[in-house]
């Protein structure tokens, strides 16, 4: 039993990162949709490649999207929206018209005849008559009043402005019954004003008499106006409700397929008829599948995510085993890939909007940000493979984004600079567009049946593709990666580390600012990165600055403090400048990735001049080479190689008295060589022909430092 567990212990790690593809593969596979995969691929326009298919069962054949948008536009340009009659407007009106009258008409008689009172009103000579004759008016003005309503008020300014859509008919509710009626025969209360006014006026002029005229101010001062209200109403709820019960009985379906009918044979063009009738055939036959048997989908799903993260793992097996090792690198790489997937299951199932909204492109821009090229598309292409068992169309779906991921990595060469990310959205845009408008018209057959809202929807995509930005930061700052930005933001040499070291120790910033100039040509030839070994050359050596007249290059007055010494202190001053810059980056949060150049760019080297001289005075002792040696560990990537060969050949350099091309090649491959001699490079990935061409460039670089002037007359 001890030894099962001892066998546990020593493979934690590989277990641990089986076990984040395992649980990776479980949530894709929960992810995935749980109807049936339609086996057939087709395209509008291009011959059947299959054998004859004939209708497995019998199924509807779905109208296409465009035919039910249009077939909802047409109910909505012929709907005639929904009016309620307020009937309890007519006898509210005329009461109040009545009432209204009959004070009116009381107070403007006193006036008129100089009568005192109500009681010498009713008993004045001409009662009679001026009691007929208002009768007579308020029933002419009652009965037009009674008639306007009956006809009916309305007032269209607020539907038309909230609306924008002129009516010519409408349909009035009056009591149960619904009926459609003309706007021209309906009045406004502006028309049903002026309409009663002339009616009055016409009456007024064919009773003409002596006792009307006196009564002519009071008809002109009494404000019809007041009784006209709208009693016809604009009814939203009724008009919502008919409006959805007629979308709702538009069909889906334009006819049906019988079991056993052909559909399309081997090699026959599929007609926009034909395709509408494969996609239904399609869409039944993936929900019958899913309805069938959940658990064989299941078992499909799993078997397919699996086989998809299991070339993931066989990729950086061969090809990026350092990343295996990396617990939290290869946890990242996942999470992208279920993050992705999951945002498309969404977007499935919400069916809200186009999947070429979604910036897929996303992906590839974060993984070339912290790691290379290669991975990026490896990555983006199995997720987007994943992605296609989502996506209605899978072929044109997975060749318009491998197409914009690829155009992504190509054009994101610096994204330290914000304008690369704008330009790279705007190719990514681009390439969707282009690539979009060839296979629709390959599908179409003609400009006007492309989808113009798809380049809308590719312009939201770009725009979305500027988010990386801010989640860069977000990834960098939590899982402890550095990006192109922050790497710059190192190499300033105003960061106030680099300015301690330039201020305390002169001669050890102006070694860092050449071994760093050294290094990034070095890491350009050979495709690393050079921002990241230049920033590592500007730190590798501020632990100098604890006891900067140690080192030689500090030191201008000409004292040495080495000659008060013995070999194994000095020994002991100079390899502690390691540990105490690893302290004081530490100290200063500066990123491990930096640390690390600090503590291999010496390796388990010797410090060569302390160890010679210890010998040469104690011939006869044993020297313990351990005490004159760098604690290490050695380089373990190229770039922290190219950095301990960059620093030794520049310091070596500044002891030469005597230079030319020959001294300089002999000083470059005899270091370099040593170096190799003692295996410091056995742990980095990098080859005998990359480390002849680093000594090329050392060499091109020290003889344009070091070339020879002309000596100009005193």
């Amino acid at each position: 039993m001890s030894k099962f567990f001892e066998k546990i212990r020593a493979n934690l790690p590989n277990i641990t990162v089986w076990s984040f593809f395992i649980i990776s593969a479980i949530i894709i596979m929960y992810l995935f949709p749980h109807e049936g995969k339609f086996r057939y691929e087709f395209k509008k326009n291009s011959p059947w490649m299959h054998d004859d298919i004939q209708a497995p069962f019998d199924f509807p054949i779905y109208k296409s999207d465009a035919v039910l948008q249009f077939e909802r536009d047409s109910i909505l340009n012929n709907f005639l929206p929904y009016f309620s009659f307020d009937a309890y407007q007519i006898p509210e009106q005329r009461v109040a018209l009545n009432a209204q009258f009959n004070q009116q008409w009381l107070d403007y008689s006193l006036r008129k005849f100089n009568i005192a009172n109500d009681t010498l009103y009713f008993e004045n000579a001409q009662y009679e008559n001026l009691r007929k004759l208002q009768a007579d008016l308020q029933n002419a003005i009652d009965s037009l009043l009674e008639k306007v309503y009956l006809k009916g008020i309305i007032d269209l300014n607020t539907y038309y402005d909230n609306t924008g859509k002129e009516l010519t008919s409408i349909i009035i509710v009056k009591g149960n019954i619904a009926e459609e009626y003309n706007i021209d025969d309906l009045y406004t209360p502006k028309s049903a004003y002026e309409t009663i006014n002339l009616q009055i006026a016409q009456l007024l002029k064919s009773k003409n008499s002596r006792l009307l005229r006196r009564y002519k101010d009071f008809i002109d001062a009494f404000d019809i106006n007041k009784f006209l209200v709208v009693n016809i109403v604009y009814d939203e709820e009724t008009s919502n409700k008919v409006k959805t019960n007629l979308m709702e009985e538009i069909s889906l379906y334009q006819g049906m397929m019988q079991e056993g009918q052909l559909i399309v044979s081997k090699g026959d063009i599929i007609t926009p008829e034909k395709f509408r009738i494969l996609e239904s055939l399609k869409t039944e036959y993936e929900l019958k599948l899913g309805y069938i048997n959940t658990f064989s989908l299941n078992v499909g799903n799993l078997v397919i995510t699996l086989v998809a993260l299991l070339l993931i793992y066989l990729f950086f097996s061969n090809f990026r085993p350092e990343i295996l090792k990396d617990k939290l690198k290869i946890l990242f790489i996942l999470l992208m890939v279920v993050l992705i997937i999951f945002v498309a299951s969404i977007t499935k199932k919400l069916s809200l909007i186009s999947f070429y909204v979604i910036p897929f492109a996303i992906l590839p821009i974060i993984l070339r940000t912290f790691y290379d090229e290669r991975i990026a598309l490896f990555i983006h292409v199995i997720t987007m493979l994943l992605v296609s068992f989502f996506v209605p169309n899978s072929f044109e779906f997975v060749l318009l984004n491998i197409l914009a991921g690829m155009v992504a990595i190509f054009s994101l060469t610096s994204l330290y600079r914000r304008s690369r990310l704008i330009i790279s959205a705007f190719l990514i845009v681009l390439s969707y567009s282009v690539v979009y408008f060839g296979m629709a018209i390959v599908q179409e057959g003609k400009v006007s049946g492309i989808e113009l809202q798809n380049f809308a929807w590719f312009g939201i995509n770009g725009i979305l593709i500027l988010i990386s930005y801010p989640l860069i930061y977000v990834f960098e700052k939590s899982f402890g990666f550095l990006s192109d930005a922050t790497l710059m933001e190192l190499s300033d040499t105003n960061q106030l580390l680099l300015r301690k070291l330039s201020e305390i120790a002169p001669g050890t910033f102006q070694h860092s600012m050449q071994v760093a100039n050294l290094a990034e040509d070095a890491a350009y030839r050979l495709g690393g990165n050079a921002l990241l070994i230049r920033a590592g050359a500007l730190y590798h050596d501020i632990g100098k600055m604890v006891d900067p007249i140690y080192f030689i290059e500090n030191q201008t007055s000409g004292v040495n403090p080495h000659d008060n010494l013995e070999f194994e202190e000095s020994a002991d001053k100079i390899i502690s400048h390691v540990s105490k810059g690893v302290e004081m980056a530490k100290k200063h949060n500066l990123p491990e990735q930096i640390i690390d150049f600090i503590k291999t760019h010496h390796g388990t080297t010797t410090v060569q001049y302390f160890y010679k001289s210890y010998i040469k005075k104690y011939p006869e002792e044993d020297v313990d080479v351990n005490r004159f040696s760098y604690p290490g560990p050695t380089p373990i990537t190229k770039e922290m190689a190219i950095l301990m060969m960059a620093d030794a050949v520049e310091a070596a350099s500044r002891s030469l008295t005597h230079i030319n091309d020959v001294v300089l090649e002999e000083l470059i491959d005899s270091i370099i060589d040593k170096q190799q001699k003692e295996e410091q490079f056995n742990n980095a990935n990098i080859t005998f022909k990359e480390i002849t061409t680093i000594k090329e460039v050392f060499k091109k670089r020290l003889r344009n430092i070091y070339h020879v002037r002309i000596s100009y007359p005193k």
